[in-house]
């Protein structure tokens, strides 16, 4: 838990490393190894996730034996330092804010050239409103996949747990969308990054509840909107942190959504007006909101874990104290970094 909560807070302080990070390093990594094993199904993209994900895997179990072996400070140091580069909420939050600052000006052109750093969508053919709304929608999805989930994982899967983590979600926003390209290929990334995200989006929707009233929002309307409008997004896990985002500021999410690759009619969540830039920063600071409640939870959540850990042991006849827990815990990689998804 310690760990855990090192990682928030070196996040909140230092914001990603300027240089050589390693979800970067991944990327590049992940992409060379495509240049091999792509191939127009589903079998070679299975195969390619594998590979890069159960070398994350070994790697993460690798460094918590190490740790381990080198005492509990070391140990903690390790958690921390995985959450830590696995986190992007500070990166994300900057850079929505940024999007204000440049939208407020009337900048449409920079606020173009800044939207790849969130999403994956076609700027070209966006205006004012449409930049807006790309933006406030990759906030909220990305306060599930750069904030919640790595912290949820590294809670219960320790180092190991929030790199595996990481890797799936940087290959999801490589290669796990519907283009051409990649539409068998990276249906595997796609899946399993559904599978990963799938309880840290319902998490991150109940903490969007409990946070609404922060930025003047409502928590009955987040809950409505997570209710009657979640199940009609395409993405299992997307449409319920959009949705209970749009309920809470009383706007109107989705709707045509252009990528460089097509044009989806995404179903409409909350029954709002169109989000405006006021409500650009009010998501902001919706997300850190989200982010800090997360990281006071996993805390919590430390003790009654440690304490049934404890029972269970004694109750086996070891001594609790002496046994040491295990597993306590478009294709630019370097626009992955921390910031998961495609949306």
């Amino acid at each position: 838990m310690v760990g855990v909560l090192g990682g928030y807070l070196a996040d909140l302080v230092l914001s990603d490393p300027k240089r050589g990070h390693p979800v970067a390093v991944f990327g590049r990594a992940a992409a060379k190894l495509e240049l091999v094993t792509y191939r127009d199904s589903r079998i070679a993209g299975v195969a390619h996730v594998g590979l890069l994900v159960g070398a994350v895997s070994l790697f993460g179990v690798a460094v918590q034996r190490a740790a381990r072996r080198g005492g509990r400070l070391c140990s903690i140091a390790a958690t921390a330092t995985a959450a830590w580069i696995s986190l992007g909420g500070t990166s994300l939050a900057r850079t929505g804010v940024q999007m204000s600052e440049l939208l407020d000006r009337d900048d449409v052109v920079a606020a173009r050239r800044l939207l790849p750093s969130l999403c994956g969508r076609d700027p070209a053919r966006l205006d004012s409103q449409g930049l807006t709304r790309a933006a406030l929608e990759s906030i909220a999805e990305n306060t599930s996949d750069a904030q919640v989930a790595p912290m949820l994982w590294a809670t219960v899967g320790g180092t190991p747990g929030v790199l595996t983590y990481r890797a799936i979600n940087t290959l999801d926003s490589m290669i796990g969308h519907r283009s051409p390209r990649y539409l068998r290929f990276g249906w595997a990334a796609a899946r399993l990054d559904d599978a990963v995200n799938y309880v840290a989006a319902r998490a991150t929707a109940a903490l969007v509840v409990m946070c609404a009233p922060v930025v003047g929002g409502s928590p009955l309307g987040a809950v409505r909107a997570w209710r009657d409008d979640a199940a009609r997004h395409p993405s299992p896990n997307a449409g319920v942190v959009e949705a209970a985002f749009a309920g809470a500021l009383g706007i109107r999410l989705g709707g045509p959504t252009q990528y460089h690759h097509e044009l989806q009619i995404r179903p409409t969540l909350g029954n709002g007006a169109q989000p405006t830039v006021d409500d650009l920063r009010r998501a902001v600071v919706l997300s850190r909101a989200v982010q800090a409640a997360a990281a006071l939870f996993s805390w919590l959540l430390g003790p009654p874990r440690r304490l049934v850990t404890s029972v269970t042991l004694a109750s086996a006849g070891n001594d609790a104290t002496s046994v040491v827990p295990a597993f306590e815990h478009q294709n630019d990689p370097t626009a992955a970094l921390s910031l998961g998804g495609h949306f």
